[in-house]
């Protein structure tokens, strides 16, 4: 059975572009969500999330699938660029630019993934210092002093009567 290369590279791809796509949305939103604090909305994001990423394991379980097709039949197996490489000219010469872009839109994922979980640590430390802030009453205490060190670290073994 003779496998059409180009229609296989081709579906997949347009199944990734598709994804991902939809995935750099979810993520611009997710990035508004978490600007603005909306817990509510970010729950809300949960069902899209999960939906994405069952929708890109596919994608990767196609990939992993067509690779090994490709391996099965001496073709380069390592990544689509290089199968896609393999094929003769005049198939590869519209795949050549998607994958291409696809792999452009990875990166672009990566770095909006990026982003976000770089707003949300931020949020984090936000909070935590507001939480010391409270906890402390605003007061800055050392950490380390030999002034009453016994009396602020609750010994009660050593505590001076």
């Amino acid at each position: 059975m003779e496998i059409r290369w180009e229609e296989e590279l081709s579906a997949l791809l347009s199944d990734l572009s598709a994804v991902q796509a939809e995935l750099l949305d979810l993520l611009s939103r997710k990035r508004q969500l978490l600007v603005t604090a909306d817990l509510e909305g970010l729950a809300d994001l949960q069902p899209d999330e999960e939906q994405l990423a069952g929708r890109l394991q596919a994608c990767h379980d196609q990939r992993a699938a067509l690779l090994q097709r490709a391996a099965e039949r001496g073709l380069p197996a390592t990544s689509v660029r290089e199968l896609t490489a393999a094929l003769p000219r005049d198939q590869r010469h519209e795949l050549t630019p998607r994958v291409k872009q696809t792999a452009a839109r990875a990166r672009l994922l990566q770095h909006q993934s990026l982003a976000n979980w770089v707003l949300a640590q931020r949020t984090v430390l936000h909070l935590s210092q507001m939480l010391e802030i409270i906890a402390t009453g605003g007061r800055l205490q050392p950490t380390y002093g030999k002034e009453n060190s016994a009396a602020a670290g609750g010994s009660l073994v050593d505590q001076a009567v």
